[in-house]
C-alpha cells in the first residue's frame, strides 16, 4: 500500500510539469484599440460576446467582400483562433503559414507563429513547435507573453529538458523582471519550476532538491484570490505532501496537506496521503481520521477505493481485529455492490443512455433561434452537470478528463452543425417562395411599366427643351430683357407701344383737330419717362430670369436623363431579371443539395463521437471494474491473514497435554 502513495506522488508532480492552463486576460489584453472598419468591430463584438459561430461567419463573409481594411491581417489571426476553437487544425494551419509567408507586420507575425507553435505542441511535434517559438521576435501582448513561456517551459519538459524549462520558468518568476505576469500565472510558473527543479535533480541534487521544495512550499503557502489560484495551490500542497513522504518526511508531509482545501480537486488524495503521513508517525489511530472521512465518498476514485481497506489496516495495527475484519468484509461487498453497478452502468452506456443523458443534463439550447446559435459555445463547452443515468456518479472522474472533454466537445459541434443545417434547409424554402413571389410580382407589373414607358414620347419632350433653350438664346440676344418679361410687364409694354403710336396720330393730325402743342409735348414726355423706367425694370430684372430659365432647362434635361436611365434600364431589366431569377433559383437548388448531402456525414459523425464516448466511458468503467478486483483481493487477503491469527491465538492457548 506505500507503493500506491509513492506512485500517486510522482502522477501529481507528472502531471502538474505537463499540464498548465492558459491565463486569464488582464487589462493590457484587453486594452481598447482603435477600430476603423466597422464590419471588424462587429466581429469582435461578437468574440467578446463568446458568439463564437457568429463571429467567425460574419468574418469569413466580411473578408470575402473585403470589408476589414486596414484591419486585415488582424482578422486572418482572428479567424485562424477561432478555427483552432473548433479544432480545424489543419484550416488553422494554413491560415498562420499564410500570415508568415506573407507580408504580415511583425507583431502580426509573431502571433501567428505563438499560434502555430501551440498547435504544434497540440499535435505532439515539439520540435516544430520549439522552432516556431524562437521565430517569435518580440514579446506578445498582454497575458500572451505569460502563456508563451509557459509554453516554452512545457516543451523542454515534454523533451525531458527540465533544467532548460527551470530556466524559462525562472524568468518568469523572477520578481525583478520588468514585467510581472498575472497572478495566476505566476503561481502556475512557480509550481511547473518546483516541478523542473525536482525532475532535474531526481533526488540526487540537494540544491535544485531544495530550492524545488522552498517553491512548492511558498506556492502552497500563497493566499489565494480565485479558483483557479486556490486549485494550483493544492496542488502544490498535495505534491509537496507525497514528495515529504517519498523522502520519508512524515511531518513535513502533514503540514502541507493539512492546507489542502477538504472540498475540492485534491482533497482525496490529500486525505489519503494525511493517513499514510500519521501512519509513517506509527500513529494509525490518527490515520484513521482522515481515512474514515475519506471511505464514506464515492467510490468512483481510486483513493476512496484504497480508504475502504486503509481505514481496517489501521484498525488491525491498533490491534482492533473484530472491528478490523467487520470492515474488511464490509469493504469486500461494497467492491461487490459497486462491481455489479458498474455492470449496469457499462449496460446503460452502451445502450445509449450516456450520449442522450449528457446532451439532456448540459444543453446549450441548440433549439433553433439566433442566441442558441451562438451557444456554440460548443468550441468551449464544458461538462458542468453528470447525465440522468444509473450510477452517473461512476462517470464523475471521466467527465473531467480532457480527451473525454475534447470528444463530448466535437460531439456538441456536430450537433450544433446539424441544427445550423436543418436551418438554413428551412431557410432556404423561405428564399425560394419570396423569389416566387418577386418572380409573379415582375411578371404582373412588367406591362403596366412598359405601358407608361411607352406613354412618355421622350424625343417629343427633347425635342420640345431644344426649342426653349433656342428661344431663350435668341431672347437674351437684344440684352434688353423685353422678351422675358412677365404678364404684366407685357401688358404694360403693349400699352406703351399703343400710348406711342396715338401721340403719333396726334401728332399728325390737323393743329385745329389735334392737341394742342404744348399739351402733346408734356404727354410725350411723361411716356418717354414712363418707358425708360420700364426698360430699367426689365434690364435689372433678366439676369435673374434668364438663370431661373436657365436652371428649369437644366432640371429638365437631368429629368430627361433619369428617363433615358429609367428606359434602359427597365429594357435590361426585360432581358436580365428572368435570368437573375433562374440563377438565384439554381444557387437555391445547389444549396440545398449541398445542405442535403451534409446532414447524413454530420449525422453519421455525430453518431461516431457518440460511440467514441460510450467506448471511452464503458473503457474507464472497467478499468475501475478492475480496481476494485484488485482491491477486493487484497481485502479478502487480509481478512484471511486476521482469521489465521485468530487460529493460531486459538491454537497457543489451548492445553498442550492430553490424548492424540
Amino acid at each position: 500500500m506505500r507503493r500506491v502513495a509513492v506512485a500517486t506522488s510522482i502522477a501529481c508532480l507528472g502531471v502538474a510539469g505537463v499540464h498548465a492552463a492558459a491565463p486569464k486576460a488582464d487589462e493590457a489584453a484587453l486594452a481598447p484599440i482603435a477600430v476603423q472598419a466597422p464590419h471588424h468591430g462587429d466581429v469582435l463584438f461578437n468574440v467578446f460576446q463568446g458568439r463564437s459561430f457568429t463571429a467567425l461567419s460574419s468574418l469569413m463573409v466580411s473578408q470575402h467582400f473585403a470589408r476589414l481594411s486596414p484591419h486585415d491581417d488582424d482578422a486572418e489571426v482572428l479567424r485562424g483562433g477561432l478555427l483552432l476553437t473548433y479544432g480545424l487544425h489543419d484550416e488553422a494551419r494554413e491560415v498562420f503559414a499564410r500570415l508568415i509567408e506573407g507580408k504580415a507586420p511583425p507583431r502580426v507575425r509573431d502571433r501567428a507563429w505563438f499560434f502555430l507553435a501551440r498547435l504544434q505542441h497540440q499535435r505532439g511535434r515539439l520540435l516544430e513547435a520549439e522552432t516556431s517559438l524562437a521565430r517569435i521576435e518580440a514579446p506578445l501582448p498582454g497575458a500572451w507573453e505569460d502563456e508563451h513561456q509557459l509554453l516554452r517551459a512545457q516543451l523542454r519538459l515534454a523533451q525531458g529538458d527540465a533544467a532548460g524549462a527551470a530556466a524559462v520558468l525562472e524568468a518568469l518568476a523572477d520578481p525583478k523582471a520588468p514585467r510581472k505576469p498575472a497572478p495566476a500565472a505566476l503561481m502556475l510558473a512557480r509550481f511547473n519550476l518546483a516541478v523542473a527543479l525536482l525532475r532535474q535533480s531526481g533526488g540526487t541534487d540537494e540544491a535544485a532538491t531544495a530550492r524545488g521544495t522552498a517553491l512548492l512550499e511558498q506556492v502552497g503557502a500563497t493566499p489565494a484570490a480565485d479558483e483557479e489560484q486556490r486549485a494550483i495551490r493544492d496542488r502544490a500542497n498535495v505534491a509537496l505532501g507525497f514528495a515529504a513522504l517519498q523522502s520519508k518526511k512524515p511531518r513535513e508531509a502533514r503540514a502541507a496537506l493539512q492546507r489542502v482545501r477538504l472540498q475540492g480537486a485534491m482533497s482525496n488524495k490529500a486525505l489519503l496521503g494525511h493517513g499514510w503521513a500519521a501512519s509513517e508517525l506509527n500513529d494509525p489511530k490518527l490515520a484513521l481520521v482522515p481515512w474514515t472521512e475519506l471511505a464514506t465518498r464515492d467510490l468512483a476514485d481510486a483513493a476512496v477505493l484504497e480508504a475502504q481497506i486503509a481505514v481496517p489496516y489501521a484498525m488491525a495495527e491498533i490491534g482492533a481485529y473484530s472491528q478490523a475484519l467487520d470492515r474488511y468484509r464490509q469493504a469486500v461487498a461494497n467492491f461487490e455492490r459497486e462491481h455489479q453497478a458498474l455492470d449496469e452502468s457499462i449496460a446503460a452506456i452502451r445502450a445509449g443512455a450516456l450520449v442522450q443523458g449528457l446532451v439532456a443534463s448540459n444543453p446549450d439550447d441548440l433549439s433553433g433561434q439566433e442566441a442558441a446559435a451562438d451557444a456554440g459555445l460548443a468550441a468551449f463547452a464544458r461538462i458542468d452537470r453528470l447525465p440522468a443515468m444509473p450510477h452517473a456518479s461512476h462517470l464523475r472522474p471521466l467527465l473531467a478528463d480532457h480527451p473525454f472533454q475534447e470528444t463530448y466537445k466535437h460531439l456538441r459541434d456536430l450537433r450544433f452543425l446539424f441544427t445550423h443545417l436543418t436551418r438554413w434547409q428551412e431557410q432556404l424554402g423561405t428564399y425560394g417562395a419570396m423569389l416566387d413571389e418577386r418572380r409573379a410580382a415582375f411578371a404582373e407589373r412588367l406591362p403596366r411599366v412598359r405601358q407608361a414607358a411607352g406613354a412618355t414620347d421622350l424625343p417629343a419632350l427633347e425635342a420640345r427643351r431644344a426649342a426653349l433653350a433656342a428661344e431663350l438664346a435668341a431672347a437674351e440676344q437684344p440684352g434688353d430683357g423685353t422678351a422675358l418679361a412677365d404678364e404684366a410687364e407685357q401688358r404694360l409694354l403693349e400699352r406703351v407701344r399703343r400710348s406711342r403710336a396715338a401721340l403719333a396720330a396726334a401728332a399728325a393730325a390737323p393743329a385745329d383737330a389735334g392737341v394742342a402743342p404744348d399739351e402733346l409735348a408734356q404727354l410725350t414726355e411723361r411716356l418717354r419717362r414712363v418707358e425708360g423706367a420700364l426698360a430699367w425694370q426689365l434690364a435689372q430684372r433678366a439676369p435673374e430670369r434668364a438663370w431661373a430659365v436657365r436652371k428649369g432647362l437644366r432640371d429638365s434635361g437631368r429629368a430627361l436623363d433619369e428617363a433615358r436611365a429609367r428606359d434602359a434600364a427597365l429594357l435590361r431589366a426585360q432581358a436580365e431579371e428572368p435570368a437573375r431569377h433562374e440563377r438565384f433559383a439554381s444557387r437555391l437548388a445547389a444549396l440545398g443539395e449541398r445542405i442535403r448531402a451534409l446532414q447524413p456525414q454530420v449525422a453519421a459523425l455525430e453518431a461516431e463521437s457518440g460511440q467514441q464516448l460510450a467506448a471511452m466511458a464503458a473503457t474507464e468503467l472497467q478499468a475501475q471494474q478492475e480496481r476494485l478486483r484488485i482491491y477486493a483481493a487484497q481485502a479478502r487477503l487480509a481478512i484471511a491473514q486476521i482469521l489465521d491469527r485468530a487460529q493460531l491465538a486459538q491454537r497457543s492457548e489451548a492445553p498442550t497435554g492430553g490424548p492424540r
